[in-house]
């Protein structure tokens, strides 16, 4: 038997090769690599399915008619563990229908023992060729999916976030599992995302999913799929999330949502790499990189008996926490102008997008909706307004009411208050008064808590007091 040796490909075809027939192992051993693949030989099924665990294969070649564990039991299992995996058969003429039955099972082709090396060789070359073909599309899709617009960025220049992009940049390009706090609203979605983007797996699926938005009888099914029939309406077979996100990451938001049973299943899942579909007796090994996020108090929930501790440990590899907009409040008019210039990219040469009015009602208040406040805020605003700046009557009703009554709340505003109605020039001008008061008469100091220049400072202080003006 005579080979010719190909020309060498730049990523050669994995081979998983499993046959009783000693003297076939160690042609395939030796002529395989001539021809320009990489062959891993197997003696029997079981060993074969023992590699196919560990690594994949491009391609599987398996004697049908081995002992223990025949060839069809070998393919079954292999592509449940592989499904990208070609499978060809090799078969003696007596079991040449059993070849031919195989066929239904995933199989690419067979040949008849004894075989001719150029026409393996010749089989491999089509499958070498499908591969590359599919490659090519995947390639071209992601080029696709590169051109649609970007996810949300991270966006702040405040100190708390330069530490959260920090540690951002150290934890993504390891495997380590991430644990996001803070409060609802506040962007950890968008660490998340940024910890994938930042990732080797960048270009593999990026999957969320809020725990606390599925029903308890569903997750399961959601998270790990399940089996035709598994149970009532379960009418076909469906890959559970982990799997669609095998290669790339998985979010799970409100972690501390997921009752006590399914964290138990997590937890498994983190430790082995193993996901089970429900209804199903076989396990799947996965390659997802799991990000989890709460606002809850998990050690608190470990007291009482709300949250298991070994999860909690095992999540909690790389913790990063998200500060609320409250304590980061240089950040708030970046943020604004991001979110306006999303909504409205065509100004984005416009300097001035919001009024010295708006600037100090945005820096006044509390945010306790956090980022996803200042989002809607935004929105709201730039419905209303068609060209900037963005005025204070542009802002959404309910934001100022919202001020109204936690100046009514705190005491801190003059009697009138409680009876009168008053205007955003007012407020803001009230809002001035007590920031200077704060200082003990430091205006500049007051000015620079407001976020707002010294001359706007006095001019809202003459319009409350015009004496100011000669002061000034």
């Amino acid at each position: 038997m005579t080979t010719t040796k190909s020309s060498p490909q730049h990523e050669p075809l994995s081979i998983l090769f499993a046959d009783d027939e000693v003297s076939l192992q160690e042609l395939m051993r030796i002529e395989l690599p001539l021809l320009g693949y990489r062959v891993t030989v197997c003696p029997d099924g079981y060993t074969a399915i023992a590699a196919l665990e560990r690594e994949s294969f491009d391609c599987l070649i398996v004697d049908l008619d081995m002992p223990g564990m025949n060839g069809i039991q070998v393919i079954e299992r292999a592509l449940t563990l592989s499904p990208s995996t070609e499978a060809i058969v090799l078969t003696g003429k007596q079991s040449l229908e059993s070849a031919i039955a195989a066929l239904r099972f995933g199989v690419v082709d067979y040949l008849s023992k004894p075989c001719r090396l150029s026409d393996l060789h010749s089989l491999l070359g089509r499958v070498a060729q499908r591969r590359s073909l599919k490659r090519k599309t995947a390639s071209m899709e992601r080029a696709e999916r590169s051109k649609e617009p970007k996810a949300p960025q991270l966006v702040g220049a405040s100190q708390p976030m330069k530490m959260v992009a920090k540690l951002i940049a150290k934890v993504a390009p390891t495997q380590s599992t991430v644990l996001i706090r803070g409060e609802t609203g506040c962007g950890k979605e968008l660490v998340a995302r940024s910890v994938h983007e930042q990732s080797l797996r960048r270009n593999q699926p990026f999957i969320a999913i809020n725990c606390g938005a599925l029903p308890e009888h569903l997750i399961e099914s959601e998270l790990f799929g399940h089996k035709k029939g598994a149970f009532t309406g379960a009418d076909m077979q469906r890959n559970g999330l982990f799997e669609v996100a095998n290669g790339g990451t998985i979010f799970l938001d409100e972690i501390g949502e997921l009752p006590l049973a399914m964290q138990a299943k997590l937890l498994r899942v983190l430790e082995s790499g193993d996901i089970r579909r429900v209804g199903d007796n076989e396990t799947l090994r996965v390659d997802t990189r799991v990000i989890c996020a709460t606002h809850r108090d998990l050690e608190a929930m470990v007291e009482g008996g709300r949250f298991r501790e070994d999860l909690l440990f095992r999540i909690n590899t790389f913790e990063i926490h998200v500060p609320p907009l409250r304590e980061r409040l240089e950040d708030v008019m970046p943020l604004a102008r991001h979110m306006y210039l999303r909504h409205r990219p065509e100004h984005s040469q416009i300097q001035t997008l919001f009024s010295e009015e708006t600037v100090a009602a945005l820096m006044q208040h509390p945010w306790p909706g956090n980022v996803r406040e200042l989002a809607n805020v935004i929105e709201h605003a730039t419905i209303l307004c068609e060209h900037p700046p963005i005025l204070p009557d542009h802002l959404p009703r309910h934001f100022v009411d919202r001020r109204l009554r936690k100046e009514v709340r705190s005491g801190s505003s003059p009697a009138p208050l409680v009876s009168t109605p008053m205007s955003l020039r007012e407020l803001e001008v009230l809002a001035v008064q007590e920031a200077v008061n704060r200082h003990n008469g430091n205006k500049p100091a007051a000015a620079e808590e407001l976020g707002i220049s010294l001359k706007t400072l006095y001019n809202k202080l003459n319009q409350s007091d015009p004496a100011n003006k000669k002061a000034a």
